[in-house]
Formats: structure tokens, C-alpha cells, sequence
């Protein structure tokens, strides 16, 4: 089911002392953190401060609000559960913030349908599908190739294999959060894609997001 409307009404609900964008940034930026968190094996200086991070954002907001922020991460879960699509993204346009925050703005899901149909999909020679998405935003466009995979019989959650990067935390927390729940294997990664793009060897753990999928956990 579709609850992408129930949660822009959520988030309309508790603007005011914060802003309907600072609402959204806080929620999926501490979901993603969440997810991370939970998943990590060893409790390290990178764990300890995501897990800083996540204490110092959520205690901006009452009892109440925070189980609203936990309300909103369930119905992102059964909207994701119910259809593909960037629902993030497509929340954080029709709640209008895409038009004065920072003036980013998120592709069309329809348009990375469009974009999706016309790339060529090949595996490699250990039939994996391989894709690197240079300005990932919320995951559309990789949401997109998993779409077209499965419609053509392929498992995705299988088959797919993502580097996403962007420069923007707040595009890798929202793209983290739908792979995750989607269970894409997919390394999410915060930097200057033409000055520093994702290298296994050099690029800092702390600047790193690994999904759930990659990890070989389901949540």
C-alpha cells in the first residue's frame, strides 16, 4: 500500500518548532544510522560516532515525536514492501521542499524508468549486474534497474551489485535507506565522485554505508 501520503501528513504535523525539511533530513538520517549501527559487528570510533550523531539528532524531538519518526520509518516500510519507486524522493517533492532546499531536486520516477529500459543490463562473468551511480540521490535510478530486473525474472537482490555515491549526506542517507529495505547489496558512499570516487582501498570507512544485503543480513 501507498502511505507516502500519510507520512507527508506526518511530517506537516510536526513542523513547527523545525522545519518540514529538518523533519525529513533528521527522520532518514536517523534511520540510516539505525541500520548501520545495528548491523556493526565491532562497536569502533566509526560506529560511536554515527551512534553521537544519531543521540544528538533524535533528542531534538519529544516522546511523541519521536514515535511519529518511527511511525513514518513503518509506513515507508509497507510502501516499499507494496511497489519500487524512489519514495523518498517523490516525498520529498510533493511535500514541496525540492523547490527552496538548497535547490536540489529529484529525478521523476518515471523518468528513471525511462532511463532504466534503455540501458544495456549485462552480468559479468559470475553473472553479476553491476552498477555504479555517480550522483545517487535518493536511489531512483538504481531502484529503477532493480525494477526492470525483476519484471525480466532476474532476482535482483541477488543478481545486483551498487556503488551509490553522492556528495550530499543527506542523498546517501535517503538512497542507504530504501536499498536497505529493498535488500539491494549496495555500498553507499558520501564524496566528490570526480575528485574522489569510491575505491575499496583508500576510501575512508567513516565516508562508507553498507546495506544490510551486502552484508548478507536480512532486516
Amino acid at each position: 500500500m501507498d502511505r507516502k501520503k500519510d507520512i507527508i501528513k506526518i511530517i506537516d504535523s510536526m513542523a513547527g518548532r523545525y522545519s518540514a525539511y529538518e523533519v525529513f533530513t533528521d527522520w532518514t538520517k536517523c534511520s540510516a544510522l539505525a541500520i548501520s549501527n545495528s548491523l556493526a559487528m565491532i562497536h569502533d570510533k566509526v560506529w560511536q560516532r554515527r551512534e553521537d550523531e544519531y543521540r544528538a539528532t533524535i533528542q531534538k524531538y519529544n516522546d511523541k515525536e519521536r514515535e511519529k519518526l518511527v511511525e513514518m520509518f513503518d509506513l515507508l516500510v509497507e510502501t516499499l514492501e507494496g511497489t519500487m519507486a524512489d519514495v523518498l524522493g517523490q516525498i520529498y517533492m510533493e511535500s514541496g521542499m525540492g523547490s527552496k532546499a538548497a535547490g536540489q531536486f529529484f529525478t521523476p520516477y518515471h523518468l528513471s524508468q525511462a532511463c532504466a529500459n534503455l540501458a544495456l543490463l549485462e552480468p559479468d562473468e559470475h553473472g553479476i549486474y553491476r552498477v555504479s551511480e555517480p550522483s545517487c540521490g535518493g536511489g531512483g535510478m538504481i531502484i529503477a534497474v532493480a525494477e526492470r530486473m525483476r519484471d525480466q525474472g532476474i532476482d535482483y537482490q541477488r543478481k545486483l551489485q551498487v556503488v551509490a555515491q553522492d556528495l550530499d549526506w543527506k542523498g546517501v542517507y535517503m538512497c542507504y535507506l530504501q536499498l536497505s529495505l529493498l535488500g539491494i547489496k549496495a555500498i553507499c558512499v558520501q564524496g566528490d565522485t570526480l575528485h574522489a570516487p569510491y575505491d575499496p582501498r583508500t576510501t575512508e570507512k567513516s565516508h562508507m554505508l553498507i546495506t544490510p544485503g551486502q552484508m548478507g543480513v536480512l532486516i
